[in-house]
């Protein structure tokens, strides 16, 4: 069996994010921050050693600055319901997901401007079109820093100096890249970044965030759901506290235990050994597949300029064919369509049936890219 869907869920796990969510459970499986008792201070402290761990991968002073939410979709929903308000403006890409796009199209509904700023073929965007789109007084810049369709890459560092010089904040999707790229937020320039833990940061599925940078301020960002924190308990409205402010209900300990211990194996193999091991792979990958008659490539050809997900299509041959056939014939687990991307693919050409979609990780080996690149070339024959 081959796993290539690291894009959606990495797998396998690491052994160590299995034992810590087994450890939490039988040792320290009280309700953080809600009682005085020993299990809840355990508990407590798990989650609180998460989020530190979390501020120091990502740039922030402030681990109190780590919001912990279900996923990068409810942190996204998070950042842009509340920071838009009716006549105000919103500018984002043309490869965005739809955990990006149906808030924003919902938001329109609500009498906000929408602008998405067109990609080229290969998913690169342009700082020159943001420059332009900044031209017009806006209030949020919403980006995705890589494709989860293609693996491009967006220039966010210019287009942050760009929103910034416009009076804009940059919120930045890192659900691809987190754990599978250095991300600081100072030097990257965002504002606000949402992430997910079930990725390249090996955690489990229900984990992410929204990671609020040191110079913003959280007064401009109401809840999007409020209730009980166990701080001022007496009072019967949302603290302002952080990370109270945002985090109701009881939090998923046993998931960022497992989260945490995701994270120190990323450390322990180092980001910029996971990073080159994928470019290598990617490579590999996308120079094989262009060697087959009928394989279109999409995205950028540079590995460099994209993270280790590549996206093909086969003429002649539905999507849906060659993954049944990758997975039934070969034990070769890929996904297949749009890719809750369909912004994306329209700006690839590929929409409306989308791509085949090969997501390596950490894990993968060269010798199961050879493997691959032989089950497509047989389908291609066939």
């Amino acid at each position: 069996m081959i796993y290539l869907d690291n894009a959606a869920t990495s797998w396998p796990k690491p052994a160590s994010v299995t034992a810590a969510m087994t450890d939490f459970l039988e040792r320290a499986g009280g309700n953080p921050g809600r009682s005085g008792h020993r299990l809840s201070i355990a508990a407590g402290r798990v989650v609180y050693d998460t989020r530190e761990s979390l501020a120091e991968f990502f740039g922030v002073s402030d681990p109190l600055r780590v919001i912990f939410t279900l996923n990068a979709t409810h942190a996204l929903n998070l950042a842009i319901q509340g920071l838009l308000q009716p006549g105000q403006r919103v500018v984002t890409g043309g490869m965005e997901h739809n955990a990006v796009m149906r808030p924003l199209r919902e938001m329109e509904k609500r009498g906000i401007q929408v602008e998405v700023v067109p990609a080229e073929k290969d998913g690169t965007l342009s700082p020159s079109a943001f420059a332009a789109a900044l031209e017009t007084d806006t209030r949020l810049v919403v980006l995705n820093h890589a494709s989860n369709v293609c693996g491009t890459l967006a220039p966010v560092q210019e287009i942050a100096s760009l929103a910034h010089a416009a009076g804009a904040l940059l919120l930045v999707d890192a659900a691809q890249t987190a754990g599978a790229l250095p991300i600081h937020l100072r030097s990257l320039g965002a504002d606000l970044l949402a992430f997910t833990g079930h990725k390249a940061l090996q955690g489990p599925p229900g984990t992410g965030g929204l990671i609020l940078s040191d110079h913003f301020d959280p007064g401009q960002l109401p809840p999007l759901v409020r209730g009980g924190t166990g701080s001022r308990s007496k009072h019967e409205t949302q603290p302002d506290d952080l990370p109270d402010r945002y985090e109701s209900g009881t939090p998923n300990g046993v998931g960022l235990a497992g989260l945490g211990a995701g994270l120190a194996w990323v450390k322990e193999r180092g980001l910029d050994a996971i990073r080159a091991h994928e470019m290598q792979l990617s490579a590999h990958l996308r120079e094989g597949l262009a060697e087959i008659p009928g394989v279109t490539v999409s995205g950028p050809q540079d590995p460099a300029l994209s993270t280790a997900v590549i996206s093909f299509t086969l003429q002649s041959k539905r999507v849906s064919e060659i993954g049944y056939r990758l997975d039934e014939e070969h034990e070769i687990f890929c996904r297949v369509g749009l890719h809750c991307a369909p912004a994306a693919h329209r700006s690839l050409g590929t929409f409306p049936e989308g791509t085949i979609r090969l997501a390596p990780g950490p894990t993968t080996t060269l010798r199961d890219i050879e493997t691959v690149l032989g089950a497509v070339r047989k389908i291609a024959e066939s």
